[in-house]
């Protein structure tokens, strides 16, 4: 997905120098993308040879995604697991790099666990942004789906929905949708389950 023109033109990299995206849109190389993403504090994600500039979060959005991640946190770190936020690279595939709200592994030895980014993940969590839902409730899907990502959370607080998504085959089929007065459970993580009322209501 190219960079519109009339959102991020130009980033400001750490040490005060500004990029022009544009130009190079469709020719950025991999090892371009971690050098630059190395270098400014945005969060931007790459699908062969394209950069896309993500808005700058909300409040709302940071507080969401904080009260889930602690959730997550409180019932995988006992089983020896991993959860991490962003701003933290994942790929998807050679030349293909997300970077998720929220990331997790069952088993901190596994293999995918990186530190410059993780080679995969067992649950991904996405916050929609109002920008341009359809990123995260349509592409990503598709994307984390091809991934090989068993279970995907979208966290809307458009309609203050969450609809947990799990992997059958190569396609992704709704565990829930789960909407106020709910509770949001995994698939993955037996046991798991978080208020909606709780999640939307965070402050």
């Amino acid at each position: 997905m190219a960079v519109d023109a009339l959102e991020f033109k130009l980033i400001r990299r750490a040490d005060g120098i500004e990029l022009d995206l544009l130009p190079l849109q469709g020719l950025w190389t991999e090892e371009q993308y971690l050098a630059l993403t190395n270098q400014t504090n945005h969060l931007i994600e790459f699908s062969d040879g394209t950069i896309e500039v993500l808005p700058m979060p909300t409040s709302r959005h940071q507080v969401i995604l904080l009260f889930l991640y602690e959730w997550f946190k409180a019932a995988l770190q006992p089983l020896g697991g991993k959860v991490l936020v962003a701003p933290l690279r994942l790929q998807l595939r050679p030349g293909k790099f997300r970077e998720p709200d929220i990331l997790m592994l069952c088993d901190a030895a596994d293999p995918r666990y990186q530190d410059a980014f993780w080679l995969g993940a067992d649950i991904v969590v996405e916050v929609v942004s109002p920008d341009r839902p359809e990123r995260d409730t349509t592409e990503k899907p598709y994307d984390y789906a091809q991934a090989g990502i068993p279970e995907y959370w979208i966290v809307n607080p458009l309609n203050e929905t969450i609809t947990v998504l799990v992997l059958d085959g190569e396609i992704y089929t709704e565990h829930g949708v789960f909407q106020r007065g709910q509770w949001a459970t995994s698939n993955l993580l037996k046991g798991f389950r978080v208020s909606v009322d709780a999640v939307f209501d965070a402050t």
